[in-house]
């Protein structure tokens, strides 16, 4: 749950859960862009994700990346040379998460209302650029403002808010943000947080002294607030990390939560069979029901015989996204990953503990990733034999198996980055994923939840 939106800023947005760059998204618009359908795009913006090596398929979405006919542009937002922004035009220095701002939500199974504030907390590593005649780090935001001021983009200069009020700077828009959580769901104001005292006030300084004016300003942060009372409701939120609600308000006297779900939850959804699928026209299944994801995207089931084991996928807690492979303290612990076969299976294909073997499927018979001009990575990992596998099933991990993110050489300016071969132990074998017959370019998709379909996939373990 997350605190609400409210009327202090109007039609400024409250904070977010996170932030709309899931990889998911992607799936639709790499292969579309590729295709031109529903219309070419010209320029593609990548910001803090690594879509061809999280998601199935993802060797598909780099051959669209290297057509320069069908993605004429790329520019990515990242603190480094990703798996994905290894293929892009323009790599734009980014932020990490000390050096900015960034309002993180909570998980639904969380019964009290929570909204940490990430604030700066060093000084930026990144060079500092100027916008709208203010210094600030070169970073997604400034290069935003700077495309804003260029273009002479409404909504943005000396009185960018509809109230009069600048935007100019990046702290314009997060000051905003905090205000919003820091007065609260109701009009009235009667929600508000307590104005910080002068003691708090002396804390907030302190602990910003080392930054420097293109991060914090203190004149700056006011003026972005507007209200010298609101101000010091913000200092309170921003001293605390965010507001949380006490503990013991999740609950009503009578014994339910306090923050209700309040939608009804239907087993028959009228909307649901009122609507039709955009592929084949028919009305979805309003009632509850199992329909196999193993099917292409006109709903036709699919079979790939010869094809023996299901791979699945899972998450290690000592390597859980596609950027912790830097994280050399847990390498120390696990040095690579590797592909979890039954005991049973193990026995009947006679595959031994710590045995290489080659992930292949019907649409990835030669098991491996094609980088284009970066060469080829076999989906090669060791076998690992267990007793809690269900048989005909395999899985591998997210996290290792990395051909750039520092696994490999690169040359900026003329000198030579040298990668490191512990980055790239391991297998990643998201290539071998099922790719839809129809659409060809793009993973098999679930018709239900409308996302990639991870589990499913018919494979083989080739010894090598």
């Amino acid at each position: 749950m997350r605190y609400e939106d409210t009327t202090l800023f109007q039609g400024y947005p409250a904070p977010r859960p996170w932030y709309p760059h899931t990889s998911d998204v992607y799936q639709e618009i790499l292969p579309s862009a590729a295709q031109g359908y529903p219309y070419p795009v010209k320029i593609l913006f990548h910001y803090m994700g690594s879509p061809a090596y999280a998601l199935p398929g993802g060797h598909e979405q780099i051959r669209a990346m290297l057509d320069p006919d069908k993605i004429p542009l790329i520019v990515a937002f990242d603190i480094v040379v990703g798996d994905s922004y290894l293929f892009a035009d323009y790599i734009i220095p980014d932020l990490s998460y000390l050096e900015r701002w960034e309002f993180h939500g909570s998980h639904p199974s969380i019964i009290w209302k929570v909204q940490p504030v990430r604030q700066p907390a060093i000084p930026p590593i990144p060079e500092e650029v100027e916008v709208f005649g203010q210094r600030m780090p070169i970073c997604l935001e400034s290069f935003l403002l700077a495309l804003a001021e260029r273009l002479g983009v409404p909504g943005f200069g000396e009185k960018g808010f509809t109230n009069g009020m600048p935007f100019t700077h990046m702290d314009h828009f997060y000051l905003k943000l905090a205000a919003n959580l820091a007065f609260g769901e109701k009009a009235d104001g009667s929600d508000a947080l307590p104005q910080a005292d002068e003691k708090e006030l002396a804390v907030f300084r302190q602990a910003r002294r080392h930054l420097p004016s293109s991060v914090f300003d203190e004149k700056r942060w006011r003026e972005a607030v507007g209200d010298e009372g609101l101000f010091r409701r913000v200092v309170y939120l921003l001293n605390r990390g965010g507001r949380f609600q006490a503990f013991a308000e999740a609950y009503a006297q009578n014994g339910l939560v306090a923050n209700r779900y309040a939608k009804q939850v239907n087993l028959f959804l009228e909307k649901h069979l009122l609507s039709k699928n955009a592929m084949t026209g028919r009305p979805y299944w309003p009632l509850p029901t199992y329909l196999s994801p193993y099917r292409d995207v006109l709903g036709n089931p699919l079979s790939d015989p010869g094809y023996g084991l299901t791979l699945l996928t899972h998450r290690d807690i000592l390597q859980t996204k596609s950027r912790t492979i830097s994280n050399y303290w847990l390498l120390s612990i696990k040095p690579e990953n590797a592909i979890l076969v039954s005991a049973e299976d193990a026995q009947r294909l006679g595959l031994k503990e710590g045995q290489k073997v080659m992930v292949v499927s019907a649409t990835n018979p030669k098991g491996e990733w094609d980088l284009g001009p970066f060469g080829k990575k076999p989906m090669v990992g060791k076998v690992k034999v267990v007793q809690g596998m269900r048989p005909g099933c395999v899985s591998f991990t997210l996290g290792w198996g990395h051909w750039a993110y520092g696994a490999a050489d690169i040359v900026v300016n003329g000198q030579v980055i040298k990668g490191d071969p512990r980055r790239a132990q391991g297998v990643h074998a998201n290539a071998a994923m099922r790719l839809d017959p129809y659409l060809k370019d793009m993973a098999l998709t679930d018709t239900v939840g409308g996302s990639v379909v991870f589990y499913e996939t018919r494979v083989n373990l080739i010894p090598v």
